[in-house]
């Protein structure tokens, strides 16, 4: 059976004084299925929201109102190192090997794990950055002065040091601090598209490479945070009041597609797919498990909700970690295509050095040749035994295939003679008769 597993992290000090839950850890690596365990725990960490981010090797976690970055080993499960950066991390997530930071000033900076490469936008922002999401292309950061930017990963990675940063192009249909970000993974420049989500109690729905607003969705209280299934499908919104929708996209009267409404008209949200009890608080932060079906949230009184979105069943609580759970992420259960693996981050460094790459290859997957099945077996293999001895009789059968060929030709060649010999005595007889016509 597929396992699968879930990150979250908390962030202040505990609520109560329950000596079962242990002191001072700040992340929780969960195993959903098959059964719900604690599979490991990392200290000394407290990561507000949108401050997570974990890839195959590591997990990164800016800190509560500090310019610190906490990195995890998954491979060894310890802190393997405590990053300084010139200003207070606000968001961060990752794109690939690049973690890319969003800060208070309102700037943008990625961090190439792998190399140690620092790279650092001017504050394009006038308020701090509070949400950021990547693609293989693109990096969006939505802030809280209402605007979202969009930026172009190859550029802001490009080793001209004299580069101007500037966005592509802003979206600001907004009116009020961005709260949410989620972005499809689609690559087309005709389908992808992205959400947000504002305390202006709306969410747009943007295709964010031409800059135009798709739709406008308005909900009956501020949108806190927001996630788009694996497919695309279908968006999830926890609002302030304790409500969480679930917006269906394409089906029914789509909001998107050939069939939808225009661009221009505002739909209202009322019905919502699930509300959270008063003493567990709305969700501050949500994940969709990579099927769909599945939907996580974590609260500020300590509880991570399992909600079953294919069946509509009651929530069921997952753990409390007595402590405000501020970011839940699914760990994919798809391995990575990539032929390097970080196995040990190289710290960022603004300083012009040498760019050396550290990272570790990964197993050689690509099918195994002829040379690669003799030089690991042991011995002669079979395959290679019956090969050599059906070589000896290729001749032989050479032979006999030449001699048959010869026998054909031989045939042919009677087959002509006899067909030649009866149109020379038709052409014979023909003359005898025309001889005896004429003579008459």
């Amino acid at each position: 059976m597929l396992s699968e597993e879930f990150v979250s992290a908390i962030c202040g000090p505990p609520l109560s004084s329950n000596t079962a839950i242990a002191k001072d850890v700040g992340i929780y690596c969960h195993t959903l299925s098959p059964t719900y365990s604690v599979k490991s725990t990392f200290k000394k960490s407290s990561a507000p929201v949108n401050c997570l981010a974990v890839s195959e090797t590591h997990v990164f976690a800016a800190q509560h109102e500090k310019a610190y970055v906490h990195v995890y080993s998954r491979l060894r499960g310890n802190q393997e190192a405590f990053v300084a950066f010139p200003e207070r991390i606000r968001c961060l997530t990752l794109a690939g090997d690049v973690l890319v930071m969003g800060t208070t000033e309102g700037r943008l900076m990625l961090w190439e794990t792998c190399t140690g490469r620092l790279v650092s936008t001017p504050a394009r922002h006038v308020q701090a950055v509070s949400c950021v999401v990547a693609t293989p292309f693109h990096v969006l950061t939505g802030s809280d002065d209402s605007d979202i930017h969009v930026w172009s990963l190859p550029q802001l990675l490009e080793l001209d040091s004299a580069a101007e940063h500037e966005p592509q192009r802003s979206l600001s249909n907004h009116r009020t601090a961005i709260t949410g970000l989620s972005v499809s993974p689609s690559v087309s420049s005709d389908t992808n598209f992205c959400v947000s989500a504002s305390k202006d109690r709306s969410c747009i729905i943007w295709n964010y490479q031409t800059g135009d607003a798709l739709r406008t969705v308005l909900f009956p209280s501020s949108p806190l945070c927001l996630a788009l299934d694996p497919s695309s499908r279908a968006v999830c919104v926890s609002c302030e009041d304790g409500s969480l929708y679930l917006t269906e996209l394409f089906a029914g009267k789509p909001l998107l597609g050939p069939g939808s409404e225009d661009a221009a008209t505002v739909v209202q949200i009322s019905s919502p797919f699930g509300a959270t009890q008063p003493d567990v608080g709305p969700a501050s932060c949500l994940s969709l498990s990579y099927d769909g079906t599945m939907l996580l949230t974590g609260h500020p009184r300590g509880q991570i909700m399992r909600w079953d979105i294919a069946e509509n069943k009651s929530p069921v609580e997952l753990a409390n970690l007595n402590a405000a759970v501020t970011n839940v992420a699914f760990v994919s259960p798809f391995p990575a295509n990539k032929p390097t693996k970080t196995v040990t981050i190289t710290k960022p460094s603004q300083a012009e050095r040498a760019y050396t790459f550290t990272g570790q290859f990964e197993t050689y997957a690509a099918t195994g040749t002829r040379f690669d099945s003799l030089l690991n077996a042991t011995g002669f293999p079979q395959e290679a035994m019956e090969d050599a001895i059906a070589a000896f009789y290729q001749p032989a059968a050479a032979a006999a295939e030449s001699a048959g060929d010869q026998e054909l030709q031989r045939q042919n060649d009677e087959l002509w003679e006899i067909i030649n010999e009866q149109r020379a005595l038709q052409k014979h007889t023909f003359q005898r008769y025309v001889e005896a016509k004429s003579s008459c």
